[in-house]
């Protein structure tokens, strides 16, 4: 099975020939009930890192705070480094349990549970005074959390057509970019006004509080519930072959567990793109994490600004989606591995250049490359639980296919707390961007063997197409 969003310029009107029927609702026409529901789900999922931004921005009070209570700064960065670790372990585990349940019980109730966890969760965080509950908090918030996006990409799956998931999955990925650019934004607003740190995340879980509210009143599972007709999904997911068993627009529930991860699970391409989830998710979370401590500690700018300033890597990030999203549609067959392998290669050369910057220098260069990483890392990482998932999973799997790919990836992200923190403290940041940079090479050279291995895929996949025409 190929990503085959790469090949539709070049068999799209080969697809729609040889599978669709007439009649059948093969692009349906966007709606005021599809943009409600693209607008619910931004600003839904945005509203999530009002409670997971939160610990990244407050990393360098808290420490300070638990230094007050007699704990080393050493120490309590150690510490908190594993309590983030064991969050992504958390997040990591549920997203492989999420994903499947997204596909037998709906998205929407998925998107809803990870809101409401994580207000509840938030709020235990800035009630506990130690580390035993600061590491069930977190660890709890983190596990609900990954209900959200696995529950978006499975509503966004049976609200769209394969012919736009680019496009769709672009514009939806901008949520947990541009969503923690302003999340950030707010918290700097807030630390500039005096507010300390729980209530920075007293204030993360009234916000999500509120968009939790409005998605229960207006979010839908799917566009028959609006009395729309069902979008078509990819004829080339890896259930295509149980066409004839099942219909394509059938419950995925009707399937089973087995039925939904078997075909996944034999695809090769498949577990390629979960090998580039492990590396550009180490490298996202361990940006995401520990930028404003970066900032801070070695860079010497103040908490407010290390905060703003941070907000740089998701906010050109997101512009990166945008580009990204636009050059896969138009770059051919393997054009997402091919962007895939670009900006990676791009942001090993960033990260060791990173590795050379001095601390407490000129504090624009490190800004410029930690936002360049940004700009070059979030457009490709967006594609791999977005419209690949989609891709590979269709309406029935969809959600599966990206709980799994996300959840490989987070165990991974496992390493950017405890393992940076140790590296930070015993070897210096230096060293820390000198490993980041070898993982990014590494996922690099992945891309490289898909992009190669995806085009002579789709091309045997275009003379079957040829041969089932003629």
């Amino acid at each position: 099975m190929t990503s085959n969003r790469d090949d539709r310029p070049s068999t799209q009107t080969a697809l729609k020939a040889s599978i669709e029927v007439p009649g059948s609702p093969a692009t349906a026409a966007l709606t005021r009930w599809h943009l409600l529901t693209i607008s619910l789900l931004v600003f839904g999922y945005s509203g999530y890192y009002f409670c997971r931004s939160d610990l990244s921005v407050v990393l360098p009070l808290l420490i300070r705070d638990l230094g007050q209570h007699g704990i080393p700064a050493n120490v309590a960065q150690v510490r908190l480094g594993f309590i983030a670790s064991a969050g992504v372990l958390a997040y990591a585990l549920g997203k492989f349990v999420c994903g499947s349940l997204a596909d037998l019980f709906g998205g929407r109730n998925n998107f809803l549970a990870g809101m409401a966890g994580a207000v509840f969760f938030t709020m235990l965080f800035a009630l506990g005074g130690g580390f035993p509950i600061f590491t069930l908090a977190w660890m709890g918030n983190r596990l609900f959390q990954s209900a959200g996006w696995v529950g978006l990409v499975k509503v966004s799956s049976r609200w769209f057509s394969y012919s736009i998931y680019g496009t769709v999955m672009a514009v939806l990925s901008l949520s947990y970019l541009f969503g923690d650019a302003a999340a950030r934004e707010i918290m700097a607003l807030l630390l500039k006004a005096g507010v300390g740190w729980r209530g920075i995340f007293f204030t993360g879980a009234a916000l999500l509080g509120l968009l939790l509210i409005a998605n229960l009143v207006l979010l839908r599972e799917t566009p028959q519930e609006r009395g729309l007709p069902a979008p078509t999904t990819n004829p080339l997911n890896v259930y295509a072959a149980e066409k004839g068993k099942d219909s394509e627009q059938g419950s995925a529930r009707s399937l089973g567990l087995g039925a939904i991860l078997r075909p996944l699970l034999a695809s090769k391409f498949f577990w390629m793109v979960c090998l580039l989830s492990l590396g550009t998710t180490l490298l996202r979370e361990t940006f995401n994490l520990w930028t404003p401590t970066y900032f801070a500690e070695y860079v010497g700018l103040t908490n407010a600004d290390a905060a703003s300033n941070s907000a740089l890597f998701p906010l050109f990030g997101g512009v990166s989606v945008l580009v990204a999203g636009f050059l896969s549609d138009r770059l051919g067959l393997n054009g997402r591995s091919l962007v895939l392998f670009g900006g990676l290669a791009s942001g090993t050369v960033c990260l060791f250049l990173l590795a050379q910057v001095p601390g407490h220098g000129n504090p624009w260069i490190p800004v410029a490359l930690v936002t360049l990483v940004g700009f070059l890392l979030m457009g490709p990482y967006s594609y791999l639980a977005g419209a690949m998932s989609m891709d590979f999973g269709g309406e029935k799997g969809s959600a599966t296919a990206a709980g799994i790919i996300d959840g490989v990836g987070y165990l991974a992200g496992v390493l950017s707390g405890d393992t940076i923190a140790r590296i930070t403290v015993l070897y210096g940041w230096r060293n820390a961007f000198v490993a980041l940079a070898v993982t990014c090479l590494l996922t690099a050279i992945v891309a490289l063997v898909l992009a190669i291995s995806q085009r002579r895929e789709a091309q045997v996949r275009l003379k079957e197409l040829g041969a089932v025409k003629g």
